[in-house]
């Protein structure tokens, strides 16, 4: 090999080591929000929900790069389902801390809503992080109105009717088209209390 050749391919094992320093990690332990038909044996149910689970997932790397356990994969870890869903609460948190939000507005310059997106499929699986409410308290006051129609957004509310109202449609439109729906409901997030359900914007 020529000293030319040698010292691309060095530049190419660096630049693909630099790439892969960049990536995130796989997320073992998620809950992610699934309709109730998809529920299992691993599953819980959020307080006052009909139509939701959570379910213990991992993000992968293949298509659609996230993959709710299985009774056999799930009993390898050795824990229950409440078990993981104190450890799926820390790494939502871990994770909430390294993104910011998009917030929306309207034409008079007020807060629409606040949201959430990524290609990675983990976006409706922050719905469990206990820190979500302080990160809006400022915006949005000590109580947020959160909707995770599929896995890729979360879509945050002032806690009000009227806040969610116009944005009800578009909400259930992205539920119903999504192969890898999450959820119809909306869920009540405050500070030192478990998500619990509100209202639904689609069946």
């Amino acid at each position: 090999m020529t000293p030319r050749l040698l010292l691309l391919a060095l530049l190419g094992i660096t630049a693909l080591g630099s790439l892969r320093a960049q990536l995130p990690a796989l997320e073992p332990m998620l809950l992610v929000p699934e309709p109730k038909a998809m529920r299992s044996e691993r599953s819980l149910q959020p307080e006052g929900a009909k139509l939701t689970v959570w379910s213990p997932a991992r993000e992968i790397k293949a298509v659609p790069g996230l993959e709710v356990y299985d009774a056999q994969a799930f009993a390898k870890l050795g824990i229950g389902p409440q078990s993981f869903a104190l450890r799926a609460k820390s790494a939502a948190d871990r994770l909430l801390a390294a993104l910011k939000p998009e917030v929306i507005r309207r034409s008079d310059g007020s807060v629409a809503y606040a949201v959430y997106r990524s290609d990675r499929p983990i976006m409706a699986c922050l719905l469990v992080a206990p820190k979500l409410p302080e990160v809006f308290r400022e915006l949005f006051g000590p109580e947020i109105w959160v909707a995770a129609p599929d896995r890729h957004s979360l879509f945050v509310f002032a806690a009000m009717p009227e806040a969610i109202e116009e944005f009800t449609e578009d909400l259930a439109q992205r539920f119903r088209e999504d192969a890898h729906a999450a959820s119809p409901e909306v869920f009540a997030l405050r500070e030192g209390a478990e998500p619990r359900v509100v209202a639904a914007f689609a069946r």
